[in-house]
């Protein structure tokens, strides 16, 4: 009763399949095996289902309650899996499987009771087989019945029926698209955020280590000996004393300089603007600063812009070979928007492990957008875009 599919009929995709047919093909019995099946697949979970709900309902009022739904949830992920496990095996629908539950990283009990008492796959795994049984009753007393009295056009009664399963599957145990990609953006960002913070306090201490510490412990050491000589060569202590001097101003100026790395007191006290203006005042390039905000976004917001235009700049500086830039900073609804502008030479990109791809993960970080347009022989416009938060007094 089988014949071969013609090659206009075999598919290029894993939910593609071909046309029903009269003839009973390898497809067609795969998905009569599926409708077959569903009937002691949906007694079971729906079985599982009304326990689960009854038994926690009740035990709700105990300490056992709301654990034992924990569990059961997870349990339901398991029901799923064998769901769409059989949906590939016999209906050829491509799912993929949900992202597992972070139970290792949820924290302490009570953090991974809640992570899976509001695990959503759980739940929609229990409203598949809750809302199954009167379809599986349904789809095997038909397909039992056709497979004597309607077999000419069994083909297809069961690719319709097997396609309302095909759309079950995919509204209840198909992964949400938008959530997975939010999550794996998420926990990319959590890597990039993590790796800034550990460089940048790797930057802080070999500061520290090389340039003020150094400086303090020659310090010492000359106050030492002119303490020594104080009495018996007083000209040379001086001149030892004046050395010191010179050296505290020196560390002075290195502890100024790494605090302004760190966070700028410019920046706290009088703002975005002011603290722009003070960067373009250190470029070698001569830099128009133009900030139109109404207000002062969330400090955090505040910082990583003026460490990007600082950063921008100070590539002008390096690089770019160009006579003059441009700043501009304006708040657009809820986003800040920063654009960097010089006529250099151009050629500036993303790829390569250069400080721009930096730059790029650290906005990626916190929700931000970062944009190059650099063409041979310049101009070259560097846009960025962050969120904006109000600032909290």
């Amino acid at each position: 009763m089988t014949a071969p599919a013609s090659a206009a009929e075999r598919t290029d995709g894993p939910d593609r399949l071909p046309p029903a047919r009269l003839a009973l093909d390898a497809h067609t019995w795969k998905e009569i095996a599926h409708l077959l099946l569903n009937l002691p697949a949906s007694l079971f979970g729906f079985t599982y289902v009304f326990t689960v709900v009854f038994v926690s309902g009740i035990l709700t009022l105990t300490v056992i309650g709301l654990p034992l739904l924990a569990v059961c949830l997870l349990g339901a992920r398991q029901l799923g899996k064998l769901e769409r496990i059989r949906s590939r095996a016999l209906l050829g629908l491509h799912v993929e499987e949900p992202t597992p539950l972070p139970l290792a990283r949820g924290g302490g009990p009570t953090q991974r009771l809640w992570l899976a008492l509001k695990d959503p796959v759980g739940w929609r795994t229990l409203l598949y087989d809750l809302i199954r049984l009167p379809w599986g009753i349904l789809t095997f007393c038909t397909v039992l019945t056709s497979l004597f009295v309607l077999w000419p056009v069994l083909p297809f009664i069961a690719r319709g029926l097997s396609n309302a399963d095909r759309a079950m599957v995919r509204g209840l145990l198909s992964p949400s698209d938008e959530l997975e990609r939010r999550i794996a953006e998420l926990e990319s960002d959590r890597g990039v955020v993590v790796d800034t913070a550990a460089a940048d306090l790797r930057r802080i201490e070999r500061d520290l280590h090389d340039g003020a510490q150094a400086r303090l412990v020659n310090l010492a050491m000359g106050l030492g000996l002119a303490k020594e000589k104080l009495l018996e060569d007083p000209d040379s202590a001086a001149v030892m004393v004046e050395e010191a001097h010179g050296e505290v101003k020196l560390a002075l100026q290195e502890l100024r300089d790494l605090a302004r790395g760190i966070h700028p007191a410019v920046l706290t006290d009088r703002g975005l603007d002011a603290a722009l203006s003070a960067v373009a005042s250190r470029c070698t390039v001569p830099v128009k600063v133009t900030a139109d905000l109404p207000d002062r976004p969330a400090a955090a917001i505040e910082g990583i812009a003026y460490f990007t235009v600082s950063e921008l700049l100070q590539n002008v500086s390096k690089h770019s070979g160009a006579r003059s830039a441009a700043v501009d900073v304006w708040r657009a609804e809820d986003r800040l928007l920063i654009q960097v502008r010089d006529d250099g030479r151009g050629g500036a990109r993303l790829e390569g492990g250069s400080g721009l791809r930096g730059l790029a993960e650290r906005l990626g970080a916190v929700d931000g957008l970062f944009v190059v347009d650099s063409p041979a022989g310049g101009p070259t416009v560097v846009t960025a875009e962050l969120p904006w938060r109000d600032r909290q007094d």
